[in-house]
């Protein structure tokens, strides 16, 4: 049996939007389930570190996008009114509260969009706001609506288990990233280079004024984040690692 996750599985949460079946949920098996396991295969460091207390037959691929076939289309980033955006669950828009006042700041300066990709409509507070449902069949079409892409996070143990799926699809598609300090975010994504790293209230505002204010920069940063997703975090890069599983 080889086990995979990528996701701090094993701590307890539960938010008021699944709570029907938290009855169910059994977190202390993870640890029992790696003991078995032949091999555990885990998106980041963190997540391995957890596993090493059980398993130390580890494998550490990192979540991969389909460049070539799914998120194979690079962003035009000379729109006017260019659009920030965020997707995820409705059980995690808790995260965008250390981004909305930002938001609301600029969009005093700023002629832009703020779009959510979700399966619930928040009704954020935000001007020019837009909500789109989260479909399958038209995920990659819909982000391509941002111009910026946002991943801010909480410095908790559930942020660190995380594996920077948002970043990841932003940056395949040639949209630049920001993002907190947290977990393998720092390593997704190159600060100045292909996106930005923020930390602060300040942080956040300065640069998303940045690239709000100049497409080129965006242009530039979209094509080097595409680069690093198709090097590092692509079906392609990860062949050869995912093989060795069953080795």
């Amino acid at each position: 049996m080889i086990y995979d996750f990528d996701d701090a599985i094993w701590i307890p949460v539960t938010s008021e939007y699944n709570q029907s079946v938290s009855g169910i949920k059994n977190f202390s098996k993870i640890s029992s389930i790696c003991r078995w396991s032949y091999r555990v295969s885990v998106g980041n460091e963190f997540l391995a570190q957890y596993v090493r207390r059980f398993n130390q037959d580890i494998a550490i691929i990192p979540t991969v996008v389909d460049t070539d076939k799914v998120h194979n289309t690079l962003q035009k980033q000379d729109s006017e009114n260019p659009a920030v955006g965020w997707t995820g669950t409705f059980s995690t828009l808790h995260y965008l509260d250390m981004v909305i006042p930002v938001l609301n700041r600029l969009q005093t300066i700023y002629d832009f969009s703020f779009i959510v990709i979700a399966d619930k409509d928040p009704r954020l507070p935000v001007k020019n706001y837009k909500f789109i449902k989260w479909k399958k069949e038209t995920e990659v079409d819909d982000l391509l609506n941002f111009h910026i892409g946002l991943m801010p996070l909480f410095n908790d143990d559930i942020s660190k288990g995380k594996c920077g799926f948002k970043a990841i699809q932003y940056m395949s598609l040639g949209i630049p990233a920001i993002v907190s300090p947290v977990g393998v975010n720092s390593k997704i994504v190159d600060n100045g280079i292909n996106g930005f790293i923020c930390d602060t209230g300040n942080d956040w505002f300065e640069k998303l004024q940045l690239l709000l204010s100049n497409p080129n920069l965006r242009v530039k940063m979209g094509k080097e984040a595409r680069n690093k997703i198709q090097a590092h975090y692509s079906v392609r890069a990860t062949t050869d690692a995912f093989r060795q599983l069953f080795n």
